[in-house]
């Protein structure tokens, strides 16, 4: 029995979210194991209504769950900053979720902006650091709102938090066991201190795993072999900003934000798995946006929850449902939110 918190979230979170519920229940069934959501409202709404974001109490009640289900985070009337910081950043580093994982797979019948890619080219997974870096918050201003103002961001990296990224990566790369490369993103030319740090750890690191190629390319040459040559890469681990950009890029490549999913990872505690669109308030309510991230997210979670079976045959039942969609944008798909959920759920 695999107890999941469901965070259905702001906008088009809740309409997602369902059809990945009705994925999982359909799995769950079909494959025999147990599996109980518990609904919370963090998010814009209850944020306007009491002032809250994502209280102490609730974080630790989070604890006890398997995996946290996540939809969409953002109000069009709360203040850019608040929500993602009160509530995504809370959760990430309050629950260690030190990896996020980014899988960037372009699905047959799937369109993408490269020219003369397939499926075969355009298949690798991003491996950022998620609770390090300048994510952390350290900083502050001087003279702020003045002419001479300052503003000062701080980077912060640790050893601790840097190897157990890359060891992490290396041992995704074993276990995903196709090209067995890992590639090490950063910018050692320029952030002489900090990813000098994150290349001597690489480099100790790989020494023992002698089955997996190390591989290194600055985070800017990343970028442009991602779009010119995708195929060069396997598995990816970077820093908590640069993979922050390069995994939206990457969710382009492979088709958009409408079939991109994640997870933020505590190998060891709790983790949580979302699409990674936004909350798209435009299309609320109106049963047009596409759930195909959330079901990959699903996924994803049962995957990591050690349900690979039933994981193969969800994402199998989405290449089959992709078949007959028309588009992965919002309103073009050929079929309502909730007509993709039922096929992807009868198909398994």
């Amino acid at each position: 029995m695999y107890k999941i918190a469901v965070i259905p979230g702001d906008g088009t979170g809740p309409e997602v979210i369902r059809e990945g519920i009705k994925v999982l229940k359909a799995a769950s069934s079909k494959y025999r194991f147990g599996i109980e959501f518990t609904e919370f409202d963090f998010g814009g709404k209850r944020y306007l209504e009491t002032g809250e974001t994502l209280p102490d109490s609730a974080l630790e009640e989070l604890k006890n769950f398997n995996a946290i289900y996540l939809g969409a985070i953002g109000h069009p009337d709360v203040k850019p900053g608040i929500l993602e910081t009160g509530i995504l950043l809370k959760l990430r580093f309050g629950l260690d979720q030190y990896i996020n994982l980014r899988p960037i797979k372009l699905y047959p019948n799937v369109e993408t902006p490269l020219a003369n890619k397939k499926p075969e080219d355009i298949d690798f997974v991003v491996v950022r650091e998620n609770t390090e870096g300048l994510y952390i918050g350290s900083g502050g201003f001087l003279k702020k709102g003045t002419p001479d103002e300052v503003a000062i961001q701080e980077m912060v990296n640790t050893r601790k938090g840097v190897e157990r990224c890359i060891r992490y990566a290396f041992e995704f790369a074993r276990k995903r066991n196709k090209a067995k490369k890992l590639t090490l993103s950063a910018k050692t030319n320029v952030l002489i201190h900090a990813h000098d740090l994150w290349m001597r750890t690489f480099k100790e690191v790989s020494k023992e795993y002698p089955d997996i190629t190390a591989d290194y390319a600055h985070v800017d040459a990343t970028t442009m072999w991602m779009v010119k040559n995708p195929e060069w890469f396997d598995v990816i681990v970077t820093t908590n900003m640069f993979g922050d950009i390069i995994t939206d890029l990457g969710a382009m490549i492979q088709g958009g934000m409408g079939i991109a999913a994640g997870g933020n990872i505590n190998p060891e505690g709790v983790s949580m798995f979302e699409p990674i669109g936004g909350s798209a308030p435009k299309y609320t309510g109106k049963g047009v946006i596409n759930p195909i991230a959330a079901i990959l997210a699903a996924q994803m979670m049962l995957d990591f929850l050690g349900e690979g079976e039933a994981a193969k045959a969800v994402e199998d039942s989405v290449i089959d449902t992709i078949s007959k969609m028309k588009s992965m944008s919002a309103g073009k798909m050929g079929y309502s939110t909730s007509e993709v959920g039922d096929m992807v759920s009868a198909g398994i």
